[in-house]
């Protein structure tokens, strides 16, 4: 049932999603339903040997771009219907990811690239490309970020310069779907989210990034020398302090103990330890070749009841007299100027902006290097709307999301019912127990009856309970009657056992049940055991 209802909602996601594409704001959107080949152009590089595929999602019909091999680079580039320039208000970045296989080391993120006129061509595409943002997941070693990075020209220099976002929120790190969504605004905020929910909100142009955009007023002077006599020393010795005349550099920083004694019992002509009685010689040992063998080592057992063997040597402990190397006292340092550092000029890259210059961006690629197969890429999406955004979050991602998590929900239930808990493991322990019941010689007549009750109390756990009850019931009736009744023939005993209903899986019983059929057992016999008594007190 969930799996139509997963196939319906698909089915219904496919007809919307074409016509939400048609919204004049979505400048870019990819839905992988049908295969990329044609759109997306594979890198020939050398180095970019993975292998791309159109693939399902794993547990559904949707299809996405999928990562298909590990520990290989990837490369893969799609070009924009048009340019998108961030001068024009809000831009709105988003793919869903799924990482099937999990993700140890390896990026998962997206690439915003600059027009081919920049220098770079989809078939030749590699990690030099020109790129104006750089957005997702990436994770190996200390790394686990969800990158969002922007690269800006300076309006000083001309040059390029990689600014990435500090303290970026966690990827997600089960094996689900996600959506990661970058919304880039006209006031040069940022705002990423995951799985629709705000995780940090950065200003491009502050201190939120490293390095920060607009440079620092000033700079350290390049050619400030520190001066020879500079003297960086907060303190110094005294110059002035002498060694005391009773000051013994020469005395030791221990001493032995005169007032230890050797402990009673010692035995000084044992030593440690000693040739192990046990060991033989291999017989392929050669003398001359090995050398003379000797056996090996073993502890002194002697030692292990005595305080000690061998030769006792006095302990040492602390000297009194001991005050070390003498050096003077250290006192404020009078020359002292501070640590020293080179005067400020005005830097001459400074400068000032009221908007960052974000490139247009023309492209978007996937150039990763990943440990990692499994990993999907799906519903990859440019607007200028971040409602229109929501929406697509709402009718694609979501769908797959519940669908996901309720399969792994009922999944992790299966496996806790598979599991045996310490409770199973006790009553296994308990019925082991119990089945040696049935085989004492004085129980030969019930056996039967007992190994039924006990096979449904073990089978059913409404019987449990009755059934330990029962059997327990039934041995100390019959062991007390024989004590008091002598014993009684066999064939008497088969007969009562006979006239009881057996327990099985198809009666509608209960605990309950198994106890009155245990009761009625022991009844039967505690009678034939008073009959016999009233008849010896008669004679």
């Amino acid at each position: 049932m969930a799996r139509a209802r997963l196939l319906g909602g698909l089915l219904f996601l496919a007809c919307v999603t074409v016509l939400v594409a048609a919204d004049a704001d979505t400048v870019f959107y990819d839905s992988f339903e049908s295969s990329w080949e044609g759109r997306w152009v594979v890198s020939e590089s050398s180095e970019y040997l993975g292998k791309w595929k159109h693939e399902k999602s794993e547990g559904h019909e949707d299809y996405g771009l999928l990562v298909s091999e590990k520990a290989r680079k990837y490369g893969i580039a799609v070009d924009l219907p048009k340019q998108v320039d961030f001068k024009d208000g809000t831009v709105v970045l988003q793919y869903d990811l799924r990482l099937q296989s999990g993700l140890e080391c390896g990026g998962a993120y997206l690439k915003y690239l600059l027009p081919q006129e920049a220098g770079w061509t989809p078939s030749k595409f590699d990690n030099s490309a020109p790129y104006s943002i750089m957005f997702g997941p990436d994770k190996c070693g200390s790394t686990n970020k969800v990158h969002f990075i922007f690269r800006h020209k300076s309006p000083k220099t001309g040059e390029y310069v990689e600014h990435h976002l500090k303290s970026p929120p966690s990827p997600v790190g089960d094996k689900l779907s996600h959506v990661y969504t970058a919304v880039i605004y006209s006031n040069n905020t940022v705002k990423i989210l995951v799985d629709g929910e705000e995780q940090k909100t950065a200003d491009l142009l502050s201190n939120d990034f490293d390095p920060a955009v607009i440079p620092s007023k000033t700079i350290p002077d390049p050619e400030d020398k520190k001066p020879e006599d500079w003297d960086e020393r907060a303190k110094i010795s005294d110059p002035s302090a002498t060694k005391p005349d009773d000051w013994d550099e020469s005395a030791p920083r221990e001493i032995e103990d005169l007032e230890a004694v050797k402990p009673e019992g010692w035995l000084d002509d044992e030593p440690d330890e000693v040739d192990d009685p046990e060991a033989t010689k291999p017989e392929d040992w050669d003398d001359e070749e090995d050398g003379e063998w000797e056996a090996p080592q073993v502890p002194n057992p002697k030692c292990e009841e005595a305080p000690g063997c061998g030769e006792w040597v006095r302990p040492t402990k602390k000297n009194p007299a001991y005050k070390g190397k003498w050096s003077a006292p250290l006192i404020d340092n009078p020359a002292y100027k501070g640590i020293w550092k080179p005067q400020e000029i005005p830097n001459p890259d400074y400068f000032e902006l009221e908007k960052p210059n974000l490139e247009s961006i023309a492209a978007i690629g996937i150039e990763i290097w990943t440990m990692q197969d499994g990993i999907l890429f799906d519903n990859i999406l440019v607007t200028h709307d971040e409602e229109e955004a929501k929406q697509y979050r709402e009718k694609t991602w979501k769908v797959k999301f519940d669908a996901e998590k309720a399969k792994a929900v009922e999944e992790e239930e299966k496996e806790k019912e598979d599991t045996p808990g310490p409770l199973d493991s006790f009553k296994e322990k308990i019925f082991e127990l119990l089945y040696q019941i049935p085989e004492l010689s004085f129980l030969a007549a019930y056996k039967d009856k007992l190994i039924e009750i006990l096979d449904e109390a073990e089978k059913h756990q409404n019987l449990t309970i009755g059934g330990l009850f029962g059997v327990i019931a039934i041995t100390l009736v019959i062991f007390y009657s024989l004590l008091c009744g002598g014993k009684k023939k066999a064939k008497d005993t088969a007969a009562i056992a006979k006239k009881e209903d057996t327990v099985t899986a198809d009666d509608p019983t209960d605990a309950s049940q198994a106890t009155e059929t245990s009761s009625e057992i022991a009844q039967e016999g505690e009678s034939q055991g008073a009959q016999k008594r009233k008849s010896r007190r008669e004679t």
